[in-house]
């Protein structure tokens, strides 16, 4: 049977990146199908219901600034927020919210429901259609066809999910869903490689069974840091969250249950994340350690579960009884859902462009679990840039590619592309060469153009954006020409905040490159009495008006604040930067042509020809980044490729750029 209506783009799963997938291609004005397994679980906290953290709330904030809908939503529903790194440099600082889970996939569900374009049906997909080599439509469980002129795949833990609770197993996309078992299967007829991952989560907890009093609470930032750049202020109720430890009795009751583990028995093959290990394999893998530490994290306002972070676990339900009763505050918890490890299918992302759009079939995209990451935020990125380059795949634009000095979102898919991944791939920030250049703060300033220019910035939006990049720059300005002038009362000022006497004026701007100076302490500076008005433009008596970091009245808002107080403090360290992404850019301007032979290129090892033609890089930038390609191979691929250049024009020498 086929469904009588014909979509630019079809997208398979409504988890974090179907959502940011739909919601793209719907808001660029292309008639969308978002096909889900159940329509009850649109935006589904699977795991954890907190989003953000080191590095991926760098992601969540470029999802925002190119348009994206999962910041606003976690403002929306958000119930704490901190800024993890806070008393360390800009480019290391991670925000984190904790989500009320109810909530959050209610908003989410309501979002994609109302979004003008875009169709939401349940329907569970077997078979994705392929004609000539172009993706047409898929097919789903019950046999509806549903075509249309492009497909992204969200497929999440879903294929041929397989659920372990110790040594007992079930077919499960999680707990409580069905698995979608034969979509997979229809990937590998058409030839993709399709591998196994693993993954797991927490028991949930019964918070009317911990005893929270003995626990140490934590709580959120007050004021709470909204997420989005469009968020005016968090204005629902924040709650704490508590911290516990693990002791030797955990340890010892975990080890006694190693032979009915999952894990360690042999019965799981797929790999797991390294950097979000099990409880388990915290155990066997640090055995020195004492104990670990157990955030308990409430998951909404109006359930009594609790998920204790840090307590992922397959073991058997019995040894997970013992194990949480033996940590303090949990000795008589019940729990309410045991936790679980899953395996499921991914397809390689060595198979897939930079535009997520796979290299075997045309129009088809992979986003998210699928491409082997972890994470909501992973997901959503990807999942949005999926949406975004399926729907100018059909408009026959040129797709949104992010490189690596524009957004961890570039760091993340070209690591992705161009090396591959074994194991659950995660963002931190220590995989972007130029973090210094992608901060947190900055995003909208890196990618809000590109958002508007795609149709996904709303034109409120963009005004308030361009209004702050002009604040920005004005006040920069004027900082430069502002001189304090050399008075008692701003030595005594400065003494007091440990920083070194003036002797003579010196701008605002110097000011601040100190240290120990920031911005919020210019204002101080200049409101003192001063007896020589020579050097102040604003007249006699004080230096013109300073605002910013919340202080009211005219002045500069506390984002324009933190701006310019960044910037002018690290502008050399900035400024060095920059020329390191410039040269990055001018090996990615070095084009390699898409249908490039590399059997006639001359003295490639075969290993290096069969990496390239295998990745099919981009450029030399790219290529140079591709594990065992060595710089006599690209220096060897740069020389055939200026000679082949010379010969197509006419005698010139040059590259194809970019």
């Amino acid at each position: 049977m086929k469904d009588s209506k014909i979509y630019d783009v079809i997208v398979i799963g409504s988890g974090h990146a179907g959502c940011e997938a739909s919601l793209a291609a719907a808001r660029v004005g292309l008639s969308t199908l978002c096909l889900t397994i159940n329509l009850d679980t649109i935006g589904l906290m699977s795991c954890n219901p907190a989003i953000g953290g080191l590095a991926k709330g760098h992601l969540v904030k470029e999802i925002d600034a190119l348009g994206g809908e999962m910041a606003k939503n976690t403002d929306a529903t958000g119930i704490q927020f901190r800024i993890l790194n806070a008393s360390k440099g800009p480019a290391v600082r991670g925000s984190r919210a904790q989500a009320d889970r109810t909530l959050y996939k209610n908003r989410m569900k309501t979002v994609m429901e109302s979004q003008p374009n875009l169709d939401v049906k349940q329907g569970i997909v077997d078979d994705i259609l392929v004609e000539e080599g172009h993706v047409v439509g898929v097919r789903s469980n019950i046999g509806v066809e549903y075509y249309g002129k492009s497909v992204v795949i969200t497929s999440g833990t879903f294929m041929k999910g397989l659920i372990h609770v110790g040594l007992v197993n079930y077919a499960g996309g999680r707990s409580g869903d069905l698995p979608s078992e034969k979509l997979s299967d229809s990937l590998r007829n058409l030839g993709f490689e399709i591998g196994r991952l693993k993954t797991g989560t927490c028991p949930r907890l019964d918070a009317k069974t911990i005893d929270f009093s003995n626990l140490i609470p934590q709580h959120g930032d007050e004021p709470p840091a909204p997420f989005s750049f469009s968020t005016k202020e968090i204005t629902q109720r924040q709650v704490p969250c508590y911290i516990t430890y693990t002791n030797e009795e955990t340890h010892n009751i975990i080890r006694s249950g190693l032979d009915r583990s999952p894990l360690y028995s042999g019965v799981i093959q797929g790999v797991g994340p390294r950097y979000c290990p099990s409880i388990e394999d915290k155990i066997v893998r640090f055995p020195d350690k004492i104990r670990h530490q157990i955030f308990l994290e409430p998951e909404g306002y109006a359930t009594q579960e609790i998920y204790p972070n840090g307590l992922s676990t397959s073991l058997p339900y019995d040894i997970q009884l013992k194990l949480v009763r033996s940590i303090p505050g949990l000795e008589k918890a019940e729990i309410m859902r045991p936790g679980y490890a899953i395996e499921y299918d991914f397809a390689s992302p060595t198979q897939l462009k930079p535009s997520l759009e796979t290299k075997m079939v045309k129009g088809l995209f992979f986003a998210g679990q699928i491409n082997g990451t972890s994470g909501y935020e992973e997901a959503a990125a990807q999942g949005l840039i999926a949406g975004i380059n399926a729907a100018l795949f059909v408009k026959e634009e040129e797709p949104l590619i992010i490189d690596r000095s524009e957004g961890y979102i570039g760091v993340m898919i070209d690591d992705l592309v161009t090396k591959g991944t074994s194991e659950p791939y995660r963002m931190f920030t220590s995989r972007a060469e130029y973090r210094l250049h992608l901060r947190e703060d900055n995003a909208d300033l890196r990618l809000r153009e590109k958002g508007y220019s795609i149709g996904l910035v709303s034109e409120d939006d963009y005004r308030a954006f361009t209004e702050k990049k002009r604040e920005i720059e004005a006040e920069m300005e004027r900082l430069k020409t502002v001189k304090v002038p050399v008075t008692a009362e701003v030595n005594s000022k400065l003494e007091s905040l440990n920083s070194v006497r003036i002797v003579e004026p010196i701008t605002l701007e110097n000011l601040l490159k100190r240290p120990e100076i920031r911005y919020k302490y210019l204002m101080e500076i200049a409101e003192l009495p001063h007896p020589h008005p020579d050097p102040l433009p604003d007249g006699e008596g004080k230096l013109p008006p300073l605002q910013g970091e919340g202080w009211g009245g005219d002045g500069v808002s506390k984002a324009v604040a933190e701006q310019v107080e960044i910037q002018i403090k690290y502008q050399g360290y900035i400024d060095r930067q920059m020329e390191q992404v410039e040269r990055f850019r001018k090996t990615e301007k070095m084009r390699i042509p898409d249908d490039l032979d590399y059997s006639e290129v001359p003295s490639l090892s075969r290993e290096v020809r069969d990496k390239l033609s295998k990745i099919r890089p981009l450029s030399i930038g790219q290529a140079s980044r591709i594990s065992g390609i060595t710089p006599a191979a690209l220096s060897i691929l740069m020389v055939y490729l200026k000679g082949r250049n010379r010969k197509q024009n006419g005698g010139a020498v040059g590259w194809i750029k970019a």
